[in-house]
């Protein structure tokens, strides 16, 4: 086997390790986020319900009374 040969296929080679690894390491952190939001989405503190209307309404009060103050 010819040197030049070798070495393409030892060039070749490293090449193929190096994109398996890139690939590893991408679906690994990509996995990582995934699994962080999955977290997200269905913890007890992530919520879509919509605050009551009293709830609002106090705070919107709240705030007209922190701008009468601030004149």
């Amino acid at each position: 086997m010819k040197k030049s040969t070798f070495a393409a296929i030892l060039v070749f080679f490293a090449a193929i390790a190096g994109a398996l690894t890139a690939a590893y390491m991408y679906l690994r952190r990509r996995e990582a986020e995934l699994d962080e939001y999955e977290q997200l989405l269905f913890s007890e503190d992530f919520s879509h319900e919509e605050p009551a209307a009293e709830e609002t309404a106090a705070a919107d009060e709240a705030d007209d009374a922190e701008d009468d103050i601030a004149f």
